[in-house]
């Protein structure tokens, strides 16, 4: 499936301006195929379409009859997930197994939230014999849905599946580096019947698709996942609705590492919390503050796991792929250069795989040692890199956690329950994970905090996001 169109209106449609973009396989620097370029009138052809599905069949259908159509829109998903899996693994980069758990994931979020599409209630409030005064939870119209491209179409479904159980429609925006599976997912939600204009995908570029999508009058919600800065210009877009934001943006995570830990467990966690998706994940284990008696040990047993990470394009199933870009590349590049110049000790990796002469490949990296001023402690690498910092006291741990301005995940590997319990208060993160990492799942609500993000998603949460809470008050 490849096509140089949007999907507005249930139709693949030409962008307005007739131009195209190409998307590019990160494995091999090849270009996959064009995509059509959106831009505001493309943009505000979508939004038109959405508000008159949200007036027309949509709006008449009960709870009960969305959520059976999200279930089908599941099935379909399931269906299909051979292809959308390749289709994800050409655009991103990321191993065919990977992308066939992505799409097992898409599957479980639509299947959360169909059951929960019937489960919205109101509440009745008490005034007095003289008055009856009660609430009713009403979609809050079109919703906007600007997604990343590490987990294309798993972040798309993370907010469009409640959406639409809340009873709103939606246009999408995928990142251009990734709009392959979005697109796929709209022709599949036709198919089983979601009514046309019901979701809209509009891919293109942000600065030209993206920002025209929040400031569209018609659109009521906005959620938005990505960088800090990006997140920060949206919102100050949406203000001019005014229209309530959901963010999820960068994270710096932290890892308290105390003795007493399980360091067998730790170090399988990590493979994935660090490594995993070549370490394209907001909620990626990025810093790990060790206590100063395991640092050693620590460090040669993550540097030896780490090392059987198997790296090469994702239709080969290697462990992990190639970033996503060529600008991703250079900037993980950068960071890792930064930070030998300043004399961290690389434990591991800090380079191309020497087999992988093309695609944008980096080996997982491993600093040890490492100053907690330096640049790669501070910023957001979003890629295959940890680093390793010794810390001498549990107070030293929280203080270092807490000094950035990112609150996304913070984690604590110890037997102590009862210290783990106290850091858990101390840690300053939407998220705190105890002796594992990437817990959680549909159900368990995620965000950030600080300069990570506002609000959340996932659980009954992620339903609530898209609900207008309308009061009706009668005096008898």
């Amino acid at each position: 499936m490849m096509r140089a169109e949007l999907f507005i209106d249930g139709e693949w449609v030409r962008p307005a301006s007739g131009k195209t973009f190409a998307t590019i396989d990160p494995s091999t620097e090849d270009s996959i195929g064009e995509v059509g370029r959106g831009d505001a009138a493309d943009v505000d052809r979508a939004a038109r379409s959405a508000d008159r599905a949200l007036k027309g069949a949509w709006r008449e259908m009960t709870p009960a009859a969305r959520g059976r159509l999200i279930s089908k829109l599941a099935d379909a998903v399931a269906a299909a997930r051979e292809e959308i899996a390749l289709l994800e693994t050409l655009d991103v980069g990321k191993p065919l197994k990977e992308s066939r758990g992505d799409v097992d994931g898409v599957v479980a979020t639509l299947i959360y939230n169909a059951g929960a599409a019937d489960k919205m209630e109101g509440a009745t409030i008490p005034l007095g014999p003289a008055f009856v005064d009660f609430t009713i939870m009403e979609p809050i119209g079109v919703t906007a849905h600007i997604v990343p491209w590490n987990y294309p179409l798993g972040m798309a479904i993370r907010s469009l599946a409640p959406a639409l159980a809340a009873g709103c429609t939606a246009v999408l925006k995928p990142a251009e580096q990734s709009p392959l599976t979005a697109l796929k997912l709209a022709e599949i939600a036709v198919s089983v019947g979601i009514p046309p204009g019901v979701l809209n995908v509009v891919t293109g570029f942000g600065e030209e698709a993206g920002e025209a999508l929040v400031r569209q009058p018609l659109v009521r919600s906005v959620t938005f996942t990505g960088s800090v800065e990006t997140g920060r210009k949206v919102m100050a877009a949406a203000s001019s609705g005014p229209k309530p934001v959901v963010l999820e943006l960068g994270g710096k995570n932290p890892l308290i590492v105390f003795a007493d830990a399980d360091l067998d467990r730790l170090v399988e966690d990590l493979a994935d919390a660090a490594f995993g998706n070549s370490g394209q994940v907001c909620s990626a284990c990025s810093r790990l503050l060790v206590e100063d008696s395991i640092a050693g040990e620590l460090t040669e047993r993550l540097a030896t796991r780490a090392a059987k990470i198997t790296v090469g394009p994702g239709r080969d199933d290697k462990d992990i792929g190639p970033l996503v870009s060529a600008e991703q590349y250079a900037k993980v590049m950068d960071h890792v250069e930064a930070a030998k110049r300043a004399g961290a000790r690389l434990a591991l990796g800090g380079g191309r795989p020497e087999n992988l002469k093309r695609g944008y490949f980096v080996q997982p990296t491993l600093f040890a040692d490492v100053d907690p001023g330096l640049r790669i402690m501070r910023e957001e690498v979003f890629g295959p890199v940890l680093t390793l910092t010794r810390i001498s006291s549990e107070e030293e741990g929280v203080r270092l956690s807490n000094a950035l301005g990112y609150g996304l995940v913070a984690g604590v590997y110890t037997r102590d329950i009862s210290r783990a319990l106290r850091l858990t208060q101390q840690l300053e993160a939407g998220s705190v994970w105890v002796n594992g990492w990437f817990v959680g799942g549909q159900q368990a609500p995620t965000g950030g905090i600080k300069d990570s993000g506002v609000g959340r998603e996932r659980g009954l949460q992620g339903i609530r996001n898209y609900l207008s809470v309308k009061n009706v008050g009668i005096r008898l």
